[in-house]
């Protein structure tokens, strides 16, 4: 049974980086429970023996024996620990390795030796979102739902709020509910963030590191030329699979860019949600027009 208090792995072979690793974690204002790996091999046997225990991973790449990547590859197989945010830290900074770490299944990149603001910044995103795919599978095992006899569906919303509650009634009604529901909220409040309500990638790096990024959403609802925009999900099941389209009302953005792991977005505070939905929740992600609208697929298992 997970722990109320966020639960931060560190896995580093290097006692002195540990140490620096720990007193920061702990100077932090958000209270963590803190474990620590001394290599892979240890690593893996504490998360295979107890899959749910942690939170968050900030996992060292170079190691003795199993290494970073290697313990990285056996996260992202495994059924329970695959949705687990993997921080990985290395001296390694060449736009080649970054790629390989994204590609792996890395959250987030952090080169040594690190900025503190930036580590902190790093690990109160990844556990702020940890935290919410938490709440929306528990919500998902808590409540029956006969989405499951659903075949076609239109919906409406505004706020981003909505755009959760939505993904989960959605998420009730695909095989692998979990699977989905992370996907469908990246993408349902990604239409209203930066579709309807015009924040840019720029102005959500700057809020989120202030803290204020849902007062920016709040005043952007009420303002005239945003609150009467809404987003349209249609919602429909083929013979092959679910089929959601998502449409907003903002002017679309360029989302090619978007769509894989990018090196030069790696040590931001966002812009994974995209890429990682095509990656781990839809078998095929598709932007339509401008960019105002997805197509998101899964096919029958």
């Amino acid at each position: 049974m997970p722990s109320a208090i966020p639960h931060i792995f560190v896995i580093e072979d290097e006692e002195m980086n540990r140490t620096i690793i720990e007193e920061i974690l702990n100077d932090m204002p958000d209270k963590y429970l803190v474990e620590t790996a001394l290599d892979g091999e240890e690593a893996w046997a504490k998360l295979q023996n107890n899959p749910e225990q942690f939170d968050v991973i900030l996992l060292d790449r170079m190691m003795p024996g199993m290494d970073g990547l290697e313990v990285l590859k056996n996260i992202k197989s495994h059924p329970i620990l695959t949705h687990l945010p993997v921080i990985l830290q290395t001296s390694l900074a060449s736009k080649h390795d970054v790629a390989d770490g994204m590609k792996a299944g890395a959250y987030y990149y952090l080169t040594k030796p690190f900025d503190v603001d930036v580590l902190q910044s790093v690990i109160r995103t990844a556990v702020r979102d940890r935290m919410e795919y938490r709440r929306m599978t528990t919500e998902l095992s808590e409540h029956f739902s006969t989405m499951s006899c659903l075949s076609k569906a239109s919906f409406c919303y505004r706020t981003v709020q909505e755009a959760k509650n939505l993904a989960i009634l959605l998420a009730n009604a695909y095989a692998n509910t979990e699977k989905a529901v992370v996907g469908l909220s990246e993408l349902l409040v990604n239409a209203v963030e930066h579709g309807n309500l015009a924040i840019t990638y720029k102005e959500k790096s700057d809020l989120m590191e202030s803290g204020t990024l849902m007062d920016e959403l709040n005043r952007r609802l009420s303002m005239d030329e945003y609150k009467s925009r809404i987003v349209d999900v249609q919602f429909r099941k083929l013979e092959t699979g679910i089929e959601v389209v998502i449409t907003d009302e903002g002017k679309g953005f360029d989302w090619l860019p978007y769509l894989t792991m990018s090196p030069e977005r790696a040590m931001d505070n966002h812009g994974r949600g995209i890429a990682m939905a095509a990656l781990m929740s839809f078998d095929k992600l598709e932007y339509l027009g401008c960019g105002n609208s997805v197509k998101a697929t899964i096919n029958n298992e």
